[in-house]
């Protein structure tokens, strides 16, 4: 029996150490198959870790857990499933989720990990010194009494010396009934570790803003707006956040959220990284009209209206469909004033992205506009610094004489692109520079024309992106300039140097003052306590949450109709998870 659980040790380590050896080098891999039935995949920094929602100790962890099953062959584990085995759903038409593995199965892996790091352990046939792996996490199916969801196992060292390992058991319960005593857990506490003191900090986190269920069965957002806050020491067990404590505003916005005041600016960008792809597949999906007229018509009407102007297009006479078109893009109740500048070139593209719906569309929209700034019928007033192909034959035509452009292959899209692109850079300028939360100098690198087409819509998108957090932060919690200024400061840092991701959660400390309002009368989507006795690692945790914080664990989710007309929950389940830890010293 020793022999064999010896060579199992040494044949887990062996795997373990070969993918952190292979992480460090930038190898990045699936999860790896251990004993068919098991695989094991290491989390990196920057990836989604499962434990987070319960501790916040490692970026990087082993993850180990049951192989996910195929659909096909779901029916047969279904039968083999236990009545007390709480393992989630399984959904026809997709792959399983993450699986847990039997809790006695579990704490061989906590085993394995724990002998292979004991230096006290020279029988083993190990690489030596010991490499000091990243923490070991197992998913487990709760089929014991204490109802245990997560083992976990994460090295003490000294130097380069491992000492010891703590080993974490969590248990988590679907529980209305959540009222333990703070003294209770901090007596616990003290009898498990031998201390006599302990030290007790408190989190709780807010939900200020996410997308309801109802947004999201008209278009699927996942905007959230968050309020984190800590604090030391915790008086009472769910005790409102004193004005002392630590505060960070969590912010996650996915562009065109339903609840915001940008939705026709998008629908904007939207066709503009439709002709981008075109431009640069051969292949273009148009977007369905917004107008009823066709674009060939608008076009016609607008060249018809300036001629009567005399041939010039003055761009502060604006129609009332573009008027329109304007004022469904702000929003004045934060200030996101319409552009009372629109040239030509502008106007055109509010018809013309609105209206066209295929390449032909666009190819006679272009011949009408040329054939009447060839015969002089107008002579359109621009903006200056305009870099299109189309405003250069506009300034040639003020002299009478027109370069021959064919309008054939890609020169149409490319012609439509580059003055969207003029127009959308314009509003954004507009705005931030209006607002007074950015210069031309922090916008230089969004906005330059000196990058290829392609790059300039990628970078025009992260801007647009800027905007929407900036307002959805003005609409749903209404904050000081200054923290707008240091929210688009922090944004613009952010996307000189990444590229665009919509999940990216900004992170911007607030004082707690400043965002009473937002939790002193609500009740957190999280609240926990953290007892400690001075060693950081060894703690006790109890949190309860509203939705459970264990990804593999099926409880009873509420349908739809449950559901009031604000999205929220009439009676909410909790979740009250515990974390008990215990220290094993090898020296």
């Amino acid at each position: 029996m020793w022999a064999r659980t010896n060579r199992a040790t040494e044949e887990f380590y062996a795997r373990l150490r070969q993918e952190f050896n292979e992480e460090k080098k930038g190898i990045c891999k699936d999860p790896f198959i251990y004993e068919a039935d098991v695989q094991v995949q290491l989390i990196s920094k920057g990836q989604p870790n499962p434990i987070k929602n319960i501790l916040s100790e490692s970026d990087v962890v082993f993850i180990v857990e049951k192989v996910p099953l195929e659909k096909e062959e779901t029916s047969h584990v279904e039968e083999l499933q236990s009545e007390e085995t709480a393992i989630s759903d399984f959904s026809a038409g997709e792959n399983v989720g993450p699986l847990p593995l039997p809790v006695g199965r579990a704490r061989q892996f906590i085993g394995f990990y724990t002998m292979a790091h004991n230096p006290n352990m020279t029988h083993l046939k190990v690489v030596r010194p010991v490499t000091a792996l990243p923490p070991l996490w197992v998913r487990c199916d709760s089929s014991d009494p204490e109802g245990t969801c997560w083992l976990g196992a994460e090295l003490v060292t000294a130097g380069d010396s491992i000492t010891g390992v703590v080993l974490y058991a969590v248990s988590c319960k679907a529980d209305k009934n959540y009222s333990p005593s703070l003294e209770n857990l901090k007596n616990s506490h003290e009898k498990r570790h031998h201390l006599s003191t302990v030290t007790a900090k408190g989190f709780a986190q807010y939900e200020l803003f996410k997308s309801s269920v109802l947004d999201d069965a008209i278009a699927p957002s996942h905007t959230a707006i968050t309020l984190d806050i800590s604090w030391s020491p915790v008086d009472e067990m769910l005790q409102v956040p004193p004005l002392s404590s630590a505060a960070t505003l969590n912010i996650k916005v996915e562009s065109g959220e339903p609840r915001g005041c940008l939705t026709h600016l998008h629908r904007e960008l939207k066709f503009l990284l439709v002709l981008a792809d075109g431009l640069r597949t051969g292949v273009t999906e148009w977007l369905e009209p917004l107008e009823a007229k066709s674009a060939v018509d608008l076009v016609q009407e607008f060249l018809n209206e300036l001629n009567k102007l005399d041939g010039f297009g003055d761009s502060t006479r604006k129609d009332p469909e573009t008027v329109k078109h304007d004022a469904a893009a702000v929003d004045r109740s934060v200030l996101i004033t319409v552009r009372g500048d629109l040239d030509f070139v502008e106007q055109l593209w509010c018809k013309m992205s609105s209206s066209v719906v295929s390449y032909q569309d666009l190819v006679r929209c272009l011949t009408l506009i040329m054939q009447s700034l060839q015969q002089g019928d107008i002579q359109p007033w621009l903006h200056s610094g305009s870099n299109s192909l189309l405003s250069k034959l506009i300034h040639q035509s003020y002299h009478g004489t027109m370069d021959t452009v064919s309008l054939s292959g890609t020169i149409p899209l490319q012609m439509l692109l580059e003055i969207g692109l003029d127009k959308l850079k314009k509003d954004y300028i507009s705005f931030f520079i209006g607002q007074e939360l950015a210069s031309l100098n922090h916008l230089e690198y969004f906005i330059s024309p000196s990058v290829e087409l392609q790059e300039q819509v990628h970078r025009v998108q992260k801007l647009h992106h800027i905007l929407e957090i900036l307002v959805s932060c003005m609409l749903f919690i209404k904050p000081q300039h200054e923290f707008l200024f240091s929210l688009t400061q922090s944004c613009i840092k952010y996307y000189k140097q990444n590229p665009l991701d919509e999940q990216h959660i900004f992170q911007l400390p607030v004082r707690p003052a400043y965002v009473k309002k937002f939790y002193q009368s609500e009740k957190p989507q999280k609240w926990k306590v953290e007892i400690n006795g001075g060693q950081k690692k060894v703690k006790t945790v109890w949190q309860l949450s509203d939705s459970s914080p264990v990804e593999h664990l099926n409880y009873h989710k509420p349908d739809f109709s449950d559901l009031t007309l604000n999205g929220s929950l009439e009676e909410r389940t909790s979740f009250t998870t515990m974390v008990t830890c215990s220290q094993v010293h090898f020296k």
